[in-house]
């Protein structure tokens, strides 16, 4: 087992590893900015290390301070959560050419995955569903693009390879605005990820968002951890995700999580992954691969029982998965809503003193957050504040649990999205399940 990790990142996915590294009697490292000083998980930690200001490009994103913070404190390897540097191929490298193990995929899966037209190119031979699309990056000739959007049907979508985060993507409904969206969006993706490469892709007008939770050691084995439904989203941001996803078709549901398990094996994936999915019509089509622990891991943690970030620390520890496919059984529902420092009805971020903070409790619910009464959420990074997560044998009593773990969660001092959430869990047509990814989009503009 690995002897010390350092933590790099902050908020609440920091404080979920640090509770994992102790079950595991792992030594902890937390750095951290200037900003930073008083989170929960710089509190708990063995070690401590601030590694630059407030800015994330001079800390949290500041490769060379994360290796020298791992040196100094003679760390054995690194887990970078989420966001930040967790999917930076380079960095991956860099961390294990220094002589750490990183917690995560070997820097070429990273690369392969991040580029959604290799990535692509991958699912296709390890027979995952695809969308149907120009199979490969555009190129220069406009009549062999024009012919391209004519086979693939309108509507189509342009992307760019390096894309994320919902950017670098346009929509395109006539052949007569095909050329002149491919010009824009090329420039915005040169000028947004230092690539101009793009792509097309049919565009799916009322799909749902699915995805597919995997863990494999790199060593031949790999198994799902079902799905998760994380369709309410606001611009391309996720705001409250279940697990499983409710009214899927049955053998769709099969074929696309064991594609998933082989396609693991097939490009030898090393730790926590997940496999995005458009549904729509019964069909599943993949969209791209989060190399990393996501932030709605936890509805599969309760729904599976297995503890997915335990799991990443003893696969770069070098162990063999300690689960098997077989083992993974489904049990009940969870939903997760993500709580942000933010105005619910104009979204504008609100940082400032946290003055009381209550979590709920009770049977089936969870609360993972870094924050505690007289904190300071500074205006500094991503608003995320919290998660927090209900558990029920159906989907109707985690529902009716999260209800009311809602009603008894307080935030004083600061703004926050709760009041929206609280709305979302007592929406009539999210209570009869699978609406799709522009329902909240339409539902927020009423």
């Amino acid at each position: 087992m690995l002897e010390k990790v350092l933590i790099a990142n902050r908020g609440e996915i920091a404080l979920r590893i640090l509770r994992a590294c102790k079950e595991l009697g792992i030594k902890t490292v937390a750095v951290h900015s200037k900003a930073d000083r008083e989170l929960m998980h710089v509190r708990l930690a063995d070690e401590a290390v601030c590694i630059g200001p407030a800015s994330s490009a001079q800390s949290y994103l500041n490769i060379p301070a994360l290796i020298s913070a791992a040196e100094v404190t003679d760390s054995s390897a690194i887990h970078p959560g989420y966001g930040f540097l967790s999917e930076n191929a380079n960095f991956a490298e860099q961390v294990e050419r220094s002589g750490f193990a990183f917690i995560g995929p070997r820097a070429e899966t990273i690369r392969l995955m991040g580029d959604k037209v290799s990535a692509i190119e991958a699912m296709k031979k390890a027979g995952v569903p695809t969308v149907p699309g120009s199979d490969g990056p555009l190129g220069d000739d406009d009549a062999a693009t024009l012919a391209t959007g004519k086979r693939i049907g309108y509507p189509v979508i342009i992307k760019a390879a390096a894309g994320g985060g919902g950017r670098g993507m346009r929509v395109v409904h006539s052949e007569a605005h095909l050329l002149s969206s491919i010009s824009v969006t090329r420039t915005e993706a040169q000028a947004a990820f230092g690539d101009g490469t793009v792509y097309m892709e049919k565009f799916l007008e009322k799909p749902r968002h699915v995805e597919v939770q995997v863990l494999a050691d790199g060593q031949g084995n790999a198994i799902h951890l079902y799905d998760r439904d994380c369709s309410l989203q606001r611009r391309h941001q996720k705001v409250l995700e279940e697990a499983p996803a409710p009214g899927i078709d049955p053998k769709a549901r099969a074929d696309v999580l064991e594609a998933c398990r082989q396609a693991c094996l097939e490009i030898n994936y090393r730790g926590a992954g997940t496999f995005e999915f458009l549904y729509e019509d019964g069909k599943f089509f993949f969209i791209e691969m989060n190399t990393r622990v996501q932030v709605e891991h936890p509805v599969t943690e309760m729904v599976t029982g297995v503890d997915i970030v335990k799991e990443q620390l003893r696969i770069a520890s070098g162990l063999p998965l300690s689960i098997r496919q077989e083992d993974v059984k489904l049990n009940g529902h969870a939903f997760e809503c993500r709580i942000n420092a933010e105005d619910s009805r104009t979204f504008m971020p609100s940082p400032g003193k946290v003055t009381l903070f209550h979590a709920p409790g009770g049977l089936g619910v969870r609360m993972d957050s870094h924050l505690y009464t007289g904190y300071t959420v500074p205006p500094h990074y991503d608003s995320l504040i919290g998660k927090l997560i209900t558990w029920g044998a159906d989907r109707e009593t985690a529902l009716t649990r999260m209800r009311n773990a809602l009603d008894e969660l307080l935030v004083e001092g600061i703004k926050t999205n709760i009041d929206l959430q609280k709305d979302l869990v007592r929406d009539s047509n999210f209570r009869q399940g699978g609406v799709n990814i522009h329902y909240l989009e339409k539902k927020l503009a009423n």
